[in-house]
């Protein structure tokens, strides 16, 4: 409207000029206006568009940083980890439990694989995989998501040639979804809109009847051309007020404080995978945190152990207590270590070699390592015959293989948690290295040894074994290991330290009204030891496990919540449930997971935090935002990013709203109480204050960073009003005190200036 609006009032500029009531002036100047107009519009829209580009260009980085990702392959006979964009046609990938297959490939040999195809071919059921002579689907698809199993695959399509990358080549067009703060935003601005649309029809109306009351009082009636002229004066005027008044910078105030926010956030170990999430996370009042890598550093290392009634109580004792054990005990034990794994030795990204995967297999191998245990030989040596992989629910792992030179004899070996296998033994190996059957005597000091590790904030592992025959293997579930009637061999306490500054991070979020919860796998005793170290079990707190969680009533947990700190022994049914209630509560969530089964958590929390690092790829892919290095103080982090969001917004709200009533109020009463009905502000020094306050004014707030201060304060609620009584009372007394100050100046300005009561004069004071 404003261009059309530039290009009437160029011309009859220049008709003034060359043939109008101007052509005899010596300098000519009816065009300035209207070119004026023009190059404020031009200048304007080209600040918008390099911001939304500049913005774009930060947005694609972080998607290409969001799609970085490492897998595990074989290449020249060794397990290696390779980012995704180097995976190339005839690999064979190695395939875990969370993994979202990145390639389309061939099955070729695994245990017990199952994968959700549902993204691909929409069938929900998840599909087992095997090779064609087993009379199973071979084909993985990319997109797939690996439910159960292991396996390898070899890769025959990458890239835009494979399945995934086909439907992503043709969705490249979509474009993102508005977040809730710029909806609200854009309600807001459609308001001030009908108020500003309101007020220009008022001015065109009154400015209108004003001039034609004027010159129907004149002695003498002006020329079709002047009044024509006026009359486009008037309604350029006029909408100019509607531009001004319009507050359209708010929306891209929003983009440009999420835009700056995010590219800090990927910076503080936070990608944000979903714009909404930053804005939530300002909210938050709740947070439900893993212990595992969280708040412990994920370095773990076997310090203590119980082996056939040998004791090591320090790390440095960990050779002479190796070599204390009966040769059976040995073997049995590094056999189980080592075939009962899906750790391995490689280089990690700053090319050092050392142990990839679960970061409690890693340490049981290093312990192996460090009693001259060779992995890989063993492992050729024992090819399995069945795995079950560790699951959450299960909370152990199982593998099966064959005893060498006993042909029809296999033995089973199973490690988790340590009650969880203890339950399932009914024998153990003595001092002497021989298999007796285990008392309630013996069973009972187990479980003061398994209590004394957890108090000590250790993760308690055990090891059990048995053997079976082939008739037994045959009859062995593809789901269900065989644990029962299993051997005792031996407890693990793994040490995994806190983080630095975890504990001070907690205190953090009570400050800021933020409510830590820790839900956990281990054991209730080192749970509630690492809670007290992390200053989340609190006095009058309480600590309890997941089934105890479970087997309460709806009532009875809305009743417990407000003094459960601490869930030990919790599957993700327990997280999701816990979601559930607290979000009943009026709670904003925000949970934390890292593996498959964690997904249904984190994406009914208001904001799901997924491990960079630990996660597996379906954790990642239902996750809003991604913690990079898997630290706590990244959620602290987040908290304050979230807050100054929303505090840049409604900054910005409050100082744009002043000056959009400041400068309609006194278009309008300027124009229509003057003499000759101009405003006091003509259209291009309008257009100049609405193209300084949406651009430089939206990236001088919308780019401020948080500061300590900003936890001093309880989260706002969720359906809180974007402007509150404050900034009310802010912008109209603000807004109200500009407008009087300009209509005295208006008024009294030549005065109080000294200047001439001449046009000149009149001029020069409305430029100051």
């Amino acid at each position: 409207m404003l261009t059309i609006a530039s290009f009437v009032s160029l011309a009859v500029g220049v008709y003034d000029d060359v043939l109008g009531s101007h052509k005899d002036d010596e300098v000519k100047v009816g065009w300035v206006e209207g070119a004026a107009i023009f190059l404020a519009v031009l200048v304007v829209c080209f600040t918008n568009a390099i911001n939304d580009y500049q913005k774009e260009k930060q947005f694609q980085k972080l998607n290409a940083k969001k799609e970085d990702r490492t897998v595990k392959v074989l290449r020249d006979g060794n397990e290696v980890e390779i980012g995704v964009q180097e995976i190339n046609v005839g690999d064979i990938l190695l395939i875990e439990p969370g993994d979202i297959i990145p390639v389309d490939g061939v099955y070729l040999s695994g245990h017990n694989m199952t994968c959700d195809e549902s993204s691909a071919t929409g069938e929900s059921d998840a599909i087992k995989k095997g090779t064609a002579d087993e009379n199973r689907d071979p084909f993985i698809l990319s997109g797939a998501k690996v439910l159960e199993g292991v396996g390898k695959m070899v890769v025959v399509a990458v890239g835009p040639r494979s399945f995934y990358g086909k439907i992503m080549m043709a969705m490249r067009q979509g474009g993102g979804a508005e977040t809730p703060l710029q909806r609200k935003l854009d309600v807001l601005a459609e308001q001030i809109a009908k108020y500003g649309m309101s007020a220009a029809i008022l001015l065109l109306m009154t400015l209108t009847i004003k001039y034609l009351v004027n010159c129907a009082l004149a002695p003498e009636f002006p020329p079709y051309s002047i009044m024509f002229s006026h009359f486009v004066s008037i309604v350029i005027e006029s909408i100019t007020v509607v531009v001004v008044a319009v507050p359209e910078g708010l929306p891209m105030a929003v983009t440009i404080a999420l835009a700056y926010a995010t590219t800090k956030m990927l910076r503080d170990g936070n990608l944000v995978r979903q714009l909404a999430a930053c804005e939530t996370m300002g909210g938050a009042t709740v947070v439900c945190t893993d212990k595992t890598g969280t708040l412990t550093q994920n370095k773990m290392t076997v310090v203590r152990g119980y082996v056939a009634g040998v004791e090591m109580a320090s790390l440095s004792e960990e050779q002479a207590f190796f070599k204390a054990l009966p040769a059976d005990v040995q073997h049995v034990l590094l056999e189980g270590i080592a075939v009962n794994s899906t750790a391995f030795e490689g280089p990690d990204e700053k090319g050092r070699i050392e142990f990839i995967g679960s970061k409690s297999e890693c340490a049981l191998l290093g312990f192996g390592k460090a009693c001259g245990l060779d992995y890989r030989s063993k492992r050729a040596d024992c090819k399995p015959a069945r795995v079950y992989p560790f699951s959450s629910e299960k909370k152990t792992m199982t593998t099966i293989v064959p005893i060498a030179g006993q042909d029809g004899q296999f033995r089973v070996h199973a490690k988790g948690a340590s009650e969880i296998v203890l339950a399932a033994c009914t024998r153990y190996m003595n001092k002497s290295g021989n298999v007796v059957e285990l008392d309630d005597a013996v069973r009972n000091d187990l479980l003061r040894r398994i209590s004394v590790f957890a108090n000590s904030a250790l993760r308690t592992f055990a090891l059990a074994f048995k053997t079976i025959g082939a008739a037994e293997l045959d009859g062995c579930s593809d789901d269900e290991a065989p644990l029962s009637n299993l051997v005792w061999i031996g407890l693990a306490g793994i040490q995994d330290p806190l983080r630095p500054g975890v504990r001070h991070a907690v205190e953090d979020c009570h400050r800021a009204g933020v409510i830590v919860r820790m839900i956990t796998g281990d054991n209730i005793e080192t749970a509630r030891a690492i809670g007290r170290n992390a200053g989340i079990l609190t006095k009058g707190g309480q600590a309890i496990t997941g089934p105890q969680w479970r087997r309460m009533t709806p009532e009875q947990q809305h009743a417990a919540l407000a003094r459960i700190q601490v869930m030990a022994r919790s599957s993700p049914l327990d997280k999701q449930i816990m979601v559930e209630r607290l979000q009943e509560r009026g709670e904003v969530v925000a949970m934390t997971g890292d593996g498959t089964n964690d997904s249904p958590a984190l994406k009914l929390a208001d904001v799901g935090f997924s491990m960079g690092i630990a996660g597996t790829e379906v954790a990642k892919e239902a996750s809003d935002i991604i913690l990079m290095d898997d630290d706590f103080k990244s959620i602290v982090k987040a908290l304050r990013w979230g807050r100054a969001v929303n505090d840049s917004v409604r900054k910005f709200l409050q100082f744009q709203l002043t000056v959009n009533i400041t400068a309609v109020v006194l278009t309008f009463v300027s124009a229509a109480f003057s003499a000759d009905g101009q405003s006091a502000l003509t259209a291009v020094q309008l257009l100049w204050v609405n193209m300084i306050m949406d651009t430089l004014a939206a990236l001088a707030l919308a780019t401020e960073g948080p500061t300590d201060a900003i936890l001093d304060r309880p989260p706002q609620q969720r359906n809180s009003a974007l402007i509150t009584f404050e900034m009310w009372r802010m912008i109209i007394g603000q807004a109200l005190f500009q407008v009087a100050i300009n209509l005295l100046l208006l008024g009294h300005g030549l005065e109080i200036f000294h200047l001439p009561a001449t046009a000149a004069g009149v001029a020069a004071l409305r430029t100051m």
